[in-house]
Protein backbone atom coordinates (compact mmCIF):
# COMPACT_ATOMS: atom_id res chain seq x y z
CA UNK A 1 0.00 0.00 0.00
CA UNK A 2 1.50 3.31 -1.04
CA UNK A 3 2.03 6.04 1.50
CA UNK A 4 -0.37 8.94 1.00
CA UNK A 5 0.48 12.63 0.90
CA UNK A 6 0.35 13.97 4.44
CA UNK A 7 -0.81 17.59 4.65
CA UNK A 8 0.32 19.81 7.50
CA UNK A 9 -0.83 23.21 8.75
CA UNK A 10 -0.01 25.44 11.71
CA UNK A 11 -2.64 27.70 13.25
CA UNK A 12 -2.82 30.21 16.11
CA UNK A 13 -5.97 30.53 18.23
CA UNK A 14 -7.55 33.80 19.28
CA UNK A 15 -5.66 35.50 22.11
CA UNK A 16 -6.68 35.50 25.77
CA UNK A 17 -5.26 37.54 28.62
CA UNK A 18 -3.92 36.66 32.07
CA UNK A 19 -2.25 38.59 34.87
CA UNK A 20 -0.07 37.28 37.72
CA UNK A 21 -1.91 34.57 39.70
CA UNK A 22 -4.91 34.59 37.37
CA UNK A 23 -6.72 31.59 35.90
CA UNK A 24 -7.95 31.58 32.30
CA UNK A 25 -10.56 28.84 31.89
CA UNK A 26 -12.13 29.37 28.48
CA UNK A 27 -13.88 27.91 25.46
CA UNK A 28 -12.67 29.20 22.09
CA UNK A 29 -15.33 28.33 19.51
CA UNK A 30 -14.98 27.76 15.77
CA UNK A 31 -11.21 27.34 15.70
CA UNK A 32 -9.41 26.96 12.38
CA UNK A 33 -9.40 23.35 11.25
CA UNK A 34 -8.73 21.52 7.95
CA UNK A 35 -11.85 21.19 5.77
CA UNK A 36 -13.25 18.34 3.73
CA UNK A 37 -13.40 14.56 4.16
CA UNK A 38 -10.07 13.91 5.87
CA UNK A 39 -8.18 11.60 8.21
CA UNK A 40 -6.29 13.39 10.99
CA UNK A 41 -2.90 11.84 11.82
CA UNK A 42 -1.68 14.16 14.61
CA UNK A 43 -2.72 17.21 16.63
CA UNK A 44 -0.07 19.07 18.66
CA UNK A 45 -0.51 22.19 20.78
CA UNK A 46 1.79 24.74 22.40
CA UNK A 47 1.11 27.75 24.63
CA UNK A 48 2.71 30.93 23.26
CA UNK A 49 3.04 34.62 24.07
CA UNK A 50 2.43 37.57 21.71
CA UNK A 51 5.91 37.21 20.22
CA UNK A 52 5.23 33.57 19.36
CA UNK A 53 7.57 32.21 22.05
CA UNK A 54 6.68 29.08 24.03
CA UNK A 55 5.71 30.10 27.58
CA UNK A 56 7.47 28.05 30.30
CA UNK A 57 5.25 26.13 32.71
CA UNK A 58 6.68 27.90 35.78
CA UNK A 59 5.34 31.20 34.39
CA UNK A 60 2.00 29.96 33.05
CA UNK A 61 0.97 26.42 33.95
CA UNK A 62 -0.75 24.67 31.05
CA UNK A 63 -3.35 22.70 33.00
CA UNK A 64 -5.18 21.32 29.97
CA UNK A 65 -6.50 21.87 26.50
CA UNK A 66 -9.25 19.81 24.88
CA UNK A 67 -10.28 19.87 21.21
CA UNK A 68 -14.04 19.21 21.13
CA UNK A 69 -16.20 18.54 18.06
CA UNK A 70 -19.65 20.03 17.62
CA UNK A 71 -22.10 20.48 14.77
CA UNK A 72 -24.08 23.61 13.96
CA UNK A 73 -26.51 24.69 11.27
CA UNK A 74 -24.52 26.08 8.34
CA UNK A 75 -24.00 29.81 8.67
CA UNK A 76 -24.83 29.90 12.39
CA UNK A 77 -22.53 32.10 14.42
CA UNK A 78 -21.81 31.20 18.05
CA UNK A 79 -22.31 34.87 18.98
CA UNK A 80 -25.93 34.72 17.74
CA UNK A 81 -28.75 34.69 20.29
CA UNK A 82 -27.59 32.12 22.89
CA UNK A 83 -31.23 31.40 23.80
CA UNK A 84 -32.10 30.36 20.26
CA UNK A 85 -32.34 26.55 20.48
CA UNK A 86 -32.34 25.97 16.71
CA UNK A 87 -29.18 25.25 14.83
CA UNK A 88 -26.95 23.94 17.60
CA UNK A 89 -24.36 23.59 18.84
CA UNK A 90 -24.73 19.84 19.33
CA UNK A 91 -21.60 18.34 20.89
CA UNK A 92 -20.19 15.10 19.48
CA UNK A 93 -18.14 13.30 22.10
CA UNK A 94 -15.47 10.61 21.75
CA UNK A 95 -16.19 6.87 22.12
CA UNK A 96 -15.07 6.78 25.77
CA UNK A 97 -17.43 5.85 28.55
CA UNK A 98 -17.78 9.02 30.65
CA UNK A 99 -21.27 10.35 31.25
CA UNK A 100 -22.78 13.53 29.83
CA UNK A 101 -20.35 16.28 28.94
CA UNK A 102 -17.45 14.92 31.00
CA UNK A 103 -14.17 14.43 29.06
CA UNK A 104 -15.75 14.80 25.57
CA UNK A 105 -12.45 15.59 23.81
CA UNK A 106 -11.01 14.13 20.62
CA UNK A 107 -7.51 15.41 21.45
CA UNK A 108 -6.17 17.05 24.59
CA UNK A 109 -3.28 17.09 27.04
CA UNK A 110 -1.73 19.47 29.58
CA UNK A 111 1.77 20.31 30.78
CA UNK A 112 3.00 17.25 28.84
CA UNK A 113 1.80 18.68 25.50
CA UNK A 114 5.15 19.74 24.10
CA UNK A 115 6.78 16.36 24.61
CA UNK A 116 4.00 13.81 23.98
CA UNK A 117 3.71 12.29 20.51
CA UNK A 118 0.20 12.26 18.99
CA UNK A 119 0.97 10.68 15.62
CA UNK A 120 -1.09 7.72 14.38
CA UNK A 121 0.78 5.12 12.31
CA UNK A 122 -0.09 4.51 8.65
CA UNK A 123 -2.79 3.64 7.50
CA UNK A 124 -4.78 4.65 10.62
CA UNK A 125 -6.41 8.07 11.06
CA UNK A 126 -9.33 9.86 12.74
CA UNK A 127 -11.94 10.17 9.99
CA UNK A 128 -13.71 13.55 9.92
CA UNK A 129 -15.97 15.46 7.56
CA UNK A 130 -17.62 12.41 5.99
CA UNK A 131 -20.74 13.89 4.32
CA UNK A 132 -22.60 10.60 4.94
CA UNK A 133 -22.29 11.20 8.72
CA UNK A 134 -23.32 14.88 8.77
CA UNK A 135 -26.99 15.93 8.68
CA UNK A 136 -27.93 17.92 5.59
CA UNK A 137 -27.67 21.66 6.30
CA UNK A 138 -25.27 21.18 9.23
CA UNK A 139 -21.47 21.27 9.49
CA UNK A 140 -18.72 20.04 11.82
CA UNK A 141 -16.82 22.63 13.81
CA UNK A 142 -14.26 22.55 16.62
CA UNK A 143 -13.59 24.38 19.86
CA UNK A 144 -10.75 24.55 22.35
CA UNK A 145 -11.62 24.17 26.02
CA UNK A 146 -8.52 25.34 27.87
CA UNK A 147 -7.24 26.16 31.31
CA UNK A 148 -4.00 27.94 32.18
CA UNK A 149 -2.81 29.40 35.49
CA UNK A 150 -0.41 32.34 35.51
CA UNK A 151 1.86 31.48 38.46
CA UNK A 152 4.19 34.51 38.27
CA UNK A 153 4.63 35.94 41.77
CA UNK A 154 2.40 33.41 43.52
CA UNK A 155 3.01 32.51 47.17
CA UNK A 156 2.88 28.77 46.50
CA UNK A 157 3.28 27.93 42.84
CA UNK A 158 2.73 24.15 43.20
CA UNK A 159 -0.51 24.63 45.17
CA UNK A 160 -1.76 27.05 42.51
CA UNK A 161 -1.13 24.46 39.79
CA UNK A 162 -3.14 21.93 41.84
CA UNK A 163 -5.99 24.47 42.19
CA UNK A 164 -5.73 24.19 46.00
CA UNK A 165 -8.80 26.14 47.20
CA UNK A 166 -7.06 27.74 50.20
CA UNK A 167 -4.54 29.38 47.84
CA UNK A 168 -7.21 31.24 45.86
CA UNK A 169 -9.16 34.39 46.66
CA UNK A 170 -12.55 32.71 46.39
CA UNK A 171 -15.83 34.63 46.09
CA UNK A 172 -18.07 35.00 49.14
CA UNK A 173 -20.37 32.02 49.80
CA UNK A 174 -18.28 30.07 47.29
CA UNK A 175 -19.27 26.62 48.59
CA UNK A 176 -22.99 27.47 48.84
CA UNK A 177 -23.33 28.82 45.32
CA UNK A 178 -20.94 26.58 43.34
CA UNK A 179 -22.43 23.40 41.85
CA UNK A 180 -20.23 20.29 41.82
CA UNK A 181 -19.87 17.84 38.93
CA UNK A 182 -23.32 16.39 39.75
CA UNK A 183 -24.96 19.83 40.01
CA UNK A 184 -25.22 19.71 43.83
CA UNK A 185 -23.68 22.41 46.09
CA UNK A 186 -19.92 21.97 46.36
CA UNK A 187 -18.95 20.32 49.65
CA UNK A 188 -16.74 22.32 52.05
CA UNK A 189 -14.65 19.10 52.07
CA UNK A 190 -13.62 19.95 48.49
CA UNK A 191 -10.01 21.02 49.00
CA UNK A 192 -8.96 21.66 45.42
CA UNK A 193 -9.49 21.03 41.74
CA UNK A 194 -11.09 22.66 38.72
CA UNK A 195 -13.96 24.24 40.69
CA UNK A 196 -11.41 26.41 42.51
CA UNK A 197 -9.81 27.31 39.16
CA UNK A 198 -12.69 29.07 37.43
CA UNK A 199 -12.06 31.74 34.84
CA UNK A 200 -10.72 34.94 36.44
CA UNK A 201 -10.06 33.35 39.86
CA UNK A 202 -6.90 34.62 41.49
CA UNK A 203 -4.15 32.63 43.20
CA UNK A 204 -2.60 34.46 46.17
CA UNK A 205 0.45 36.57 45.31
CA UNK A 206 3.55 37.56 47.25
CA UNK A 207 3.04 40.90 48.98
CA UNK A 208 3.66 43.76 46.54
CA UNK A 209 4.38 41.59 43.50
CA UNK A 210 3.63 43.28 40.20
CA UNK A 211 4.10 42.22 36.59
CA UNK A 212 2.33 43.17 33.36
CA UNK A 213 -0.71 41.29 32.10
CA UNK A 214 0.05 39.20 29.01
CA UNK A 215 -1.79 37.99 25.98
CA UNK A 216 -1.38 34.29 25.23
CA UNK A 217 -2.64 31.94 22.52
CA UNK A 218 -2.53 28.29 21.50
CA UNK A 219 -0.36 27.47 18.52
CA UNK A 220 -1.37 24.14 17.05
CA UNK A 221 -0.24 21.90 14.24
CA UNK A 222 -2.50 19.37 12.54
CA UNK A 223 -1.41 16.75 10.01
CA UNK A 224 -3.95 14.93 7.86
CA UNK A 225 -4.59 12.93 4.70
CA UNK A 226 -7.38 13.20 2.15
CA UNK A 227 -9.70 10.31 2.97
CA UNK A 228 -9.91 7.24 0.73
CA UNK A 229 -10.60 3.52 1.15
CA UNK A 230 -6.95 2.75 1.90
CA UNK A 231 -7.20 4.51 5.26
CA UNK A 232 -8.54 2.73 8.32
CA UNK A 233 -10.65 4.80 10.74
CA UNK A 234 -9.97 4.64 14.47
CA UNK A 235 -12.22 5.35 17.44
CA UNK A 236 -10.86 7.48 20.29
CA UNK A 237 -11.51 6.45 23.90
CA UNK A 238 -10.93 8.27 27.17
CA UNK A 239 -11.26 6.15 30.32
CA UNK A 240 -11.19 7.86 33.71
CA UNK A 241 -9.74 6.12 36.77
CA UNK A 242 -12.44 7.80 38.93
CA UNK A 243 -15.33 6.30 36.93
CA UNK A 244 -17.74 4.65 39.37
CA UNK A 245 -19.37 2.06 37.13
CA UNK A 246 -22.75 0.70 38.18
CA UNK A 247 -24.59 -2.14 36.47
CA UNK A 248 -28.33 -2.66 36.78
CA UNK A 249 -29.36 -5.68 34.74
CA UNK A 250 -28.25 -4.99 31.18
CA UNK A 251 -27.80 -1.26 31.80
CA UNK A 252 -24.40 0.19 32.74
CA UNK A 253 -24.12 3.73 34.11
CA UNK A 254 -20.93 5.72 34.46
CA UNK A 255 -20.03 8.36 37.03
CA UNK A 256 -16.75 10.03 36.08
CA UNK A 257 -15.43 12.66 38.48
CA UNK A 258 -12.61 13.73 36.07
CA UNK A 259 -10.33 14.54 39.05
CA UNK A 260 -9.64 13.37 42.59
CA UNK A 261 -7.80 14.23 45.79
CA UNK A 262 -4.98 12.10 47.17
CA UNK A 263 -5.33 12.37 50.97
CA UNK A 264 -2.52 12.95 53.47
CA UNK A 265 -0.34 9.84 53.57
CA UNK A 266 -0.88 8.13 56.91
CA UNK A 267 0.45 4.77 55.72
CA UNK A 268 3.90 3.72 54.62
CA UNK A 269 2.79 3.08 51.05
CA UNK A 270 4.98 5.07 48.66
CA UNK A 271 2.26 5.13 45.98
CA UNK A 272 -1.42 6.04 45.78
CA UNK A 273 -3.36 3.93 43.28
CA UNK A 274 -6.74 4.93 41.84
CA UNK A 275 -8.44 2.46 39.55
CA UNK A 276 -11.68 1.68 37.79
CA UNK A 277 -12.92 -1.39 35.91
CA UNK A 278 -14.91 -0.29 32.89
CA UNK A 279 -16.73 -2.40 30.29
CA UNK A 280 -16.07 -1.41 26.67
CA UNK A 281 -19.09 -1.98 24.45
CA UNK A 282 -17.15 -2.20 21.18
CA UNK A 283 -13.63 -3.55 21.10
CA UNK A 284 -10.99 -3.54 18.39
CA UNK A 285 -7.27 -3.58 17.71
CA UNK A 286 -5.21 -1.28 19.95
CA UNK A 287 -3.27 1.18 17.78
CA UNK A 288 -2.05 3.86 20.24
CA UNK A 289 -2.24 4.61 23.97
CA UNK A 290 -1.11 7.32 26.38
CA UNK A 291 -2.35 9.10 29.52
CA UNK A 292 -3.10 12.61 30.78
CA UNK A 293 -1.79 12.99 34.34
CA UNK A 294 -0.44 15.68 36.67
CA UNK A 295 2.73 16.36 38.66
CA UNK A 296 3.47 13.52 41.06
CA UNK A 297 2.44 10.85 38.56
CA UNK A 298 4.39 7.59 38.61
CA UNK A 299 2.53 5.91 35.73
CA UNK A 300 -0.85 4.94 34.30
CA UNK A 301 -1.70 1.44 33.08
CA UNK A 302 -4.49 -0.07 31.01
CA UNK A 303 -5.26 -3.74 31.69
CA UNK A 304 -7.38 -6.26 29.79
CA UNK A 305 -10.03 -8.37 31.50
CA UNK A 306 -7.56 -11.24 31.95
CA UNK A 307 -5.09 -8.93 33.70
CA UNK A 308 -2.75 -8.54 30.72
CA UNK A 309 -1.03 -5.17 30.48
CA UNK A 310 -2.18 -3.40 27.31
CA UNK A 311 -0.32 -0.12 27.80
CA UNK A 312 1.68 1.63 30.52
CA UNK A 313 2.34 5.34 30.11
CA UNK A 314 5.16 6.84 32.18
CA UNK A 315 6.11 10.49 32.72
CA UNK A 316 9.28 12.37 31.94
CA UNK A 317 9.99 15.24 34.32
CA UNK A 318 11.85 18.35 33.23
CA UNK A 319 15.34 19.16 34.48
CA UNK A 320 15.99 22.71 33.27
CA UNK A 321 14.48 26.14 32.65
CA UNK A 322 13.65 26.14 28.93
CA UNK A 323 10.05 25.76 27.78
CA UNK A 324 9.62 22.03 27.15
CA UNK A 325 12.10 21.03 29.88
CA UNK A 326 10.87 22.80 33.02
CA UNK A 327 12.33 21.32 36.19
CA UNK A 328 9.86 19.32 38.29
CA UNK A 329 7.01 19.47 35.77
CA UNK A 330 5.60 16.58 33.71
CA UNK A 331 6.86 17.41 30.22
CA UNK A 332 6.00 14.16 28.45
CA UNK A 333 3.91 11.03 28.85
CA UNK A 334 5.19 7.99 26.99
CA UNK A 335 3.11 6.50 24.18
CA UNK A 336 2.32 2.84 23.40
CA UNK A 337 2.43 1.68 19.80
CA UNK A 338 1.67 -2.06 20.00
CA UNK A 339 2.89 -4.26 17.15
CA UNK A 340 0.12 -4.16 14.56
CA UNK A 341 -2.58 -6.70 15.39
CA UNK A 342 -0.86 -7.88 18.58
CA UNK A 343 -3.51 -6.55 21.01
CA UNK A 344 -7.19 -7.10 20.39
CA UNK A 345 -9.86 -5.98 22.86
CA UNK A 346 -13.11 -7.96 22.73
CA UNK A 347 -16.59 -6.44 22.52
CA UNK A 348 -17.86 -6.06 26.10
CA UNK A 349 -14.42 -6.62 27.63
CA UNK A 350 -13.92 -5.12 31.08
CA UNK A 351 -10.85 -2.89 31.00
CA UNK A 352 -9.10 -1.65 34.12
CA UNK A 353 -7.45 1.76 34.15
CA UNK A 354 -5.04 2.43 37.01
CA UNK A 355 -3.40 5.76 37.82
CA UNK A 356 -0.44 5.72 40.20
CA UNK A 357 0.90 8.82 41.96
CA UNK A 358 3.38 9.55 44.72
CA UNK A 359 1.44 9.12 47.95
CA UNK A 360 1.27 12.72 49.18
CA UNK A 361 -1.57 15.21 49.61
CA UNK A 362 -2.52 16.31 46.10
CA UNK A 363 -5.65 18.03 44.81
CA UNK A 364 -7.00 17.94 41.28
CA UNK A 365 -5.13 14.74 40.39
CA UNK A 366 -6.21 13.25 37.08
CA UNK A 367 -5.96 9.74 35.65
CA UNK A 368 -7.22 9.75 32.08
CA UNK A 369 -6.19 6.90 29.78
CA UNK A 370 -6.38 7.68 26.06
CA UNK A 371 -6.37 5.04 23.34
CA UNK A 372 -7.39 4.42 19.74
CA UNK A 373 -9.06 1.23 18.50
CA UNK A 374 -9.49 0.06 14.90
CA UNK A 375 -12.03 -2.48 13.63
CA UNK A 376 -9.65 -3.96 11.10
CA UNK A 377 -6.02 -4.16 10.05
CA UNK A 378 -4.57 -3.40 6.62
CA UNK A 379 -4.63 -6.31 4.18
CA UNK A 380 -1.32 -8.07 4.32
CA UNK A 381 0.29 -8.57 0.95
Amino acid sequence: MSRKIIHSAKYVSEKFEVGPGEVANKALFDIEFPKGHIGVKSFDVDLIDEQGNSVPLYETYFHHWFAVKYIVAKGKNMSDDPNDPTGGPIYKRNDGTCNGGILPLYWGLGSESRGTVSNLPHPFAVELGNPANITEGWEERWLFSLMVIDTRGTKDRKSCTECRCDQFNLPENFYNVTPDIHGKPLSPEYKGGVFCCQNGFQCKLEEGFQAPRRKLALRYKITWVDWDQDHIPVRFYVLDSTDRVRTNGSETTHDCLAEYTIPENISNDPFHVQKASIPIEKGGYLIYGTAHMHTGVVNATLYGQDGRILCTSTPRYGTGTKAGNEKGYVIEMSVCYPKEGSIKIKDGEIMTVESRYKNEFTTGAMGHMYFYLADRLPHTT
